[in-house]
């Protein structure tokens, strides 16, 4: 038996089809078990992570696309959003994006900064490969009840 089901969507780096995605993750988000809160957060990155493919990745007279991946847990799910053109250092744009502490107003943040600020905030782990294009590469896990399966059950 696999450990996860993999399941992958390429569109046209358009913005038209940031919202396809989004319905996408709902649906695949509820079939895992997350709540509404998660699955609006996990909407909420996916699409901060394909509306700046659309916006950067490619220029305005190439034909791009983005790849999103996903594999699924029983406990989380991993989500990967590729494209294949201009890469950037994601630690080199963090540290141009203005503040990024809690303590200090989110709305001085530069254009381009709240798209990085919100997949780090709303998802557990955020991962960046800039080799060839863009990747980035999101966790988010379920949060139930924290009880191990197969644990025995002591009663009072």
């Amino acid at each position: 038996m696999k450990a996860f089901d993999y399941i992958e969507i390429r569109i046209p780096s358009k913005p038209q089809y940031v919202s396809v995605i989004r319905l996408t993750i709902s649906g695949i988000a509820t079939r895992i078990g997350f709540s509404y809160d998660q699955i609006e957060d996990l909407k909420i990155a996916v699409s901060e992570a394909v509306t700046n493919v659309v916006q950067h990745a490619y220029s305005d007279n190439e034909e791009g696309e983005i790849v999103i991946s996903s594999a699924l847990y029983n406990h989380k799910i991993e989500i990967m959003v590729s494209d294949y053109g201009n890469s950037f250092t994601f630690e080199e744009i963090k540290s141009n994006i203005g503040p990024y502490r809690e303590d200090e107003n989110i709305a001085l943040l530069r254009e381009g900064g709240l798209g990085l600020y919100l997949m780090e905030s709303l998802m557990d782990e955020v991962r960046v490969n800039n080799e060839g294009g863009v990747t980035v590469f999101m966790t988010k896990y379920v949060t139930r009840e924290q009880v191990n399966e197969n644990v025995e059950r002591i009663t009072t």
